[in-house]
């Protein structure tokens, strides 16, 4: 049964400006320690592919946080929930701390993906609750 569905565009014109004034204190802000370390490789072999990647877990964190229907407050934060790649390159949601105890007492699973293309990212995530899982609201 669909919980939640939610989707983001972001510009990454605006992203890569906000990188420029604030450097890594931005990329510490939104990115967990997992997506972080991929965040720095890829930066510093390809700079423009790091900007990409930090705009693409923006927008699917935020499109996440539309799901979930918390939007960005408690117990939803930018580190508690990571966006990572499975070996095949498919991504998906991980979380930490009281938000991953919080959507697992709910029964929920999310399903996410993520894209860019020119100065747009965008993503789509959808959760889903367990059919024999009570309802609880957000």
């Amino acid at each position: 049964m669909i919980y939640g569905i939610g989707t983001d565009v972001c510009d990454i014109r605006r992203i890569e400006a906000t990188l420029s004034r604030q450097g890594d204190r931005f990329a510490r802000k939104v990115l967990g320690e997992a997506e972080y370390a991929v965040w720095q490789a890829r930066g510093a072999r390809w700079p423009e592919r790091g900007v990409r990647y930090l705009a693409t877990r923006f927008s699917a964190k935020e499109s996440f946080s539309k799901a979930i229907g918390l939007g960005m407050r408690m117990p939803m934060t930018w580190r508690s929930c990571e966006i990572l790649n499975q070996p095949s390159g498919q991504p998906i949601v991980v979380l930490n701390g009281v938000l991953k105890t919080w959507f697992e007492e709910r029964g929920l699973r999310a399903h996410v993906t993520v894209t860019d293309e020119s100065d747009y990212a965008a993503s789509f995530v959808v959760v889903e609750r367990d059919a024999s899982s009570p309802v609880s609201a957000p």
